[in-house]
């Protein structure tokens, strides 16, 4: 005998919101209330534990019955801390926001309605300004430059203010929007990674497949950046930049670009180790490139696996990323007009 359905099933939400925390307990609670004053409501928030020290993420989710607390346990870096989230998630899209970085009241509802409007985009950039100086960009979507070397559009760049819609290369993990289905599919984020570029990799990835990524300039976060890593030129961010920027590199791009570009991919590591060393901060950087290339090995497996699932041509990847040294040296912001395959509602 077939049993009636449970009439008090609760209904999955439309999204799950995952912020990673580890020891983040001086911007957390500021992040949490940012996104308890979402006019969107449909969603659950999760906030995974890397194992931090300080309390501030069980402190938050006794306060509030409306967190639900994933502790993983000890510090699996950002990827892996952001996939559990993502495992344990119920809706059917997954909003990233990093624990240092305050959403405007409609920054999920302009994500969420981006995703009804553009039917043929899984994965949604914001627009991060810089809580120091909201008039300056903290980003505007990640752009990859010919060279192999990413970087967030307009990064300490003033806000240009309104945009329309439009197409970047990739989405920052700091505040972006993806379907779960899809990011599960994908494997999440590369957990070889630990963290820095792999939010880039996911996007390149995805653009090996043929998704496109959307940047939503109205879907607001103001960033504080690096709070957990002691900021941007930390030894720590320093050593996983560059040697994730390699991984990224040999793993990701198309064979034909990969032989046309490393020759430029090597001339900008020389210049960017130059100044590190005119800045006397030459080993960070070094440490990073020996783990680098003594990854290879693990790099070119990756490498396998990722073109193996590759569906456009290195032509429409190249057009993906910029040829223009100067957007590179300035950080430009880079967005290209969205030309959907098919109409809203189709």
């Amino acid at each position: 005998m077939t049993q009636p359905a449970d009439e008090h099933k609760i209904a999955a939400p439309a999204a799950s919101v995952l912020v990673l925390a580890y020891q983040s307990g001086p911007t957390l609670a500021r992040c949490l209330d940012a996104l308890r004053g979402q006019s969107f409501t449909d969603f659950e928030l999760l906030l995974a534990d890397n194992g931090s020290s300080d309390g501030a993420p069980q402190a938050a989710a006794a306060a509030d019955a409306g967190v639900r607390l994933i502790d993983n346990g000890a510090n699996l870096g950002f990827a892996a801390g952001v996939n559990a989230a993502a495992r344990a998630s119920q809706g059917r899209w997954l909003a990233l926001i990093n624990p240092d970085a305050y959403a405007e009241p409609q920054w999920l509802e302009r994500l969420m309605d981006a995703a009804g409007r553009y039917p043929d985009v899984r994965c949604f950039a914001s627009r991060q300004l810089m809580e120091a100086d909201a008039g300056r960009l903290d980003g505007l979507g990640d752009v990859m430059s010919a060279v192999g070397f990413p970087f967030r559009g307009g990064y300490r760049g003033r806000d240009p203010g309104p945009l329309p819609d439009g197409e970047v290369f990739s989405a920052c993990g700091g505040a972006m929007l993806i379907e779960r289905e899809l990011f599960l599919e994908m494997g999440g984020f590369d957990e070889r990674l630990f963290c820095y570029c792999e939010d880039v990799d996911l996007g390149y990835r995805l653009r090996l497949r043929g998704e496109p990524v959307l940047v939503i300039p109205e879907a607001v976060v103001r960033h504080v950046g690096s709070a957990s890593s002691g900021g941007p030129r930390s030894e720590f961010a320093v050593f996983h930049g560059t040697r994730n920027r390699l991984w990224v590199f040999v793993k990701d791009t198309p064979t034909p670009l990969l032989w046309l570009t490393a020759p430029l991919h090597l001339a900008a590591t020389l210049l960017l180790f130059a100044r590190h060393a005119l800045r006397g901060e030459i080993g960070a950087p070094w440490r990073g490139l020996v783990a680098g290339v003594r990854g290879l090995p693990m790099a070119l497996a990756a490498r396998r696996e990722a073109q193996a699932e590759r569906r456009v041509s290195s032509l429409e990847i190249a057009r993906a990323m910029t040829w223009n040294p100067l957007d590179l040296l300035a950080r430009r912001v880079v967005i290209r007009r969205w030309r959907p395959t098919r109409p809203a509602g189709s």
